[in-house]
């Protein structure tokens, strides 16, 4: 297995390479208060060791579980909202065929998967159930208390319409919650009505439970190798644990490069990538960083884009807008597939002189030219490359993300871990719902 590699290249028009090793103590630092459960937050570290200590068994149930799923049923609708749903559909997409939704199930060769509990919208939840109408599905519903609002709602929907179609026996096969160990409105329900349940473990918070079962039950519902993904996860692991030197932590030189960066004014981080499959690991990244960032004051605000789509749209705001921003960009080596542009006498649409390239040529010199343009237009530019998409690779990708996500709150001086402004919503809502005990 190669290693994903960071580049620090085209930011150093702006800072320096001494700046960014300046803070090497200080990440490692950081990094030891991580591993040793010392920092801020210590309550939710779990998922720093978790993929070197994970346990086989748990593996093995989760995969047991996900082929029943797949015998009985043509679509899984996944029910959770932040962490509870995004890093399943950032692994999900990233390594699904771009057009699956129109796939049959047999060339799918997994259920379809759809999500619900992520909005209140009134017509996406009717829309879905006309979706689901005389199909065969199956719920995975993820909630630590059962009872945020957006899941909640879809859960009650679906667990009604499970019901009155397949009864309770034929529902309790149909359904699966994850959720906490012990205590609940979704344990007690799952208790009470005998679902197979998953924990969601107590030391780890939403946002970094993608290789929990949180995310690894849809994963392995989808087809999709989790052992690997797990695999790749260890060999990120293992990197920056031995990494003998700064330079060979990729982890740290990315915390690094957009600490000094912040520091200097930039205060918005665009995650761009040119391959469309990663939209959602975008927006599973922009969730882990904005939580774990955004407080005190503070917070590099994370914002995403696809190339070259938002070239035609975001493109001028970044190449001559304000000059507080910079990039990191996602570059994917290889493709899973080939095409190539075919020759045409007439030429019409002054296409020969790229006549028999890759697709992917033209795509890697419109990254290149991009790069190169934004930092003529004094944007910083960092640039993380994965050899190829496949789980081992997003797996080493979350992990990183991860890691350096824990390593950059530290060095920002607030706690990465906890989320206290995400409740201020809800108390209004509540309040103006008349919700009990809510004024």
């Amino acid at each position: 297995m190669e290693n994903i590699n960071i580049s620090i290249e085209n930011v150093l028009n702006f800072v320096t390479k001494e700046e960014i090793h300046g803070y090497h103590t200080l990440i490692s630092e950081h990094y030891q208060a991580l591993v040793n459960n010392t920092g801020e937050g210590n309550d939710f570290l779990g998922w720093v060791t978790l993929p070197s200590k994970f346990d086989n068994n748990l593996i093995l149930d989760i995969q047991k579980t996900a082929d029943n799923i797949r015998k009985i049923a043509d679509i899984l609708v996944v029910v959770g909202i932040g962490g509870s749903y995004l890093g399943a559909r950032a692994v999900i997409e990233s390594l699904s065929h771009n057009f699956n939704q129109l796939l049959s199930k047999e060339d799918r060769k997994s259920p379809l998967i759809l999500y619900a509990g992520q909005n209140i919208g009134e017509d996406y939840l009717s829309d879905l159930f006309d979706v689901l109408k005389g199909k065969s599905y199956a719920v995975v519903v993820i909630s630590k208390s059962g009872t945020t609002t957006e899941p909640a709602i879809a859960f009650r929907l679906l667990k009604n319409d499970l019901e009155e179609r397949f009864g309770k026996a034929g529902a309790k096969e149909r359904i699966i919650a994850i959720t906490d160990k012990e205590k609940g409105a979704l344990k007690k329900m799952s208790d009470k009505e005998g679902y197979k349940t998953f924990e969601i473990p107590d030391n780890i918070g939403g946002r970094y439970s993608v290789l929990t079962p949180v995310g690894l039950l849809p994963i392995a519902i989808s087809g999709i190798n989790i052992k690997k993904l797990i695999d790749g996860a260890v060999h990120m692991e293992n990197i920056i644990r031995d990494a003998e030197n700064f330079e060979n932590n990729p982890a740290g030189i990315y915390a690094a490069s957009r600490q000094l960066l912040y520091r200097n004014g930039k205060t918005i981080e665009i995650m761009a990538s040119f391959i469309p499959n990663l939209y959602y690991l975008i927006e599973w990244w922009k969730q882990l960083y904005g939580e774990s960032e955004g407080k005190n004051g503070k917070g590099i605000f994370p914002a995403g884009v696809i190339f070259t789509t938002d070239l035609h749209s975001m493109g001028q705001y970044i190449q001559d807008g304000m000059r507080n921003i910079f990039e990191t960009v996602i570059s994917v080596k290889a493709t899973k597939k080939e095409l190539r542009i075919s020759s045409n006498a007439e030429d019409l649409d002054g296409l020969n002189y790229i006549a028999g390239k890759k697709i992917d040529d033209v795509n890697k010199m419109a990254e290149l030219g991009t790069i190169m343009a934004h930092n003529t237009g004094k944007v910083p530019v960092l640039k993380i490359t994965i050899p190829e998409l496949n789980e081992e690779y997003i797996g080493q990708l979350i992990y990183f993300f991860e890691i350096a996500c824990g390593l950059s709150g530290y060095v920002m001086g607030v706690n990465p871990f906890d989320q206290p402004g995400v409740e201020a919503y809800k108390k209004n809502m509540f309040s103006l719902l008349g919700k009990p005990g809510y004024k």
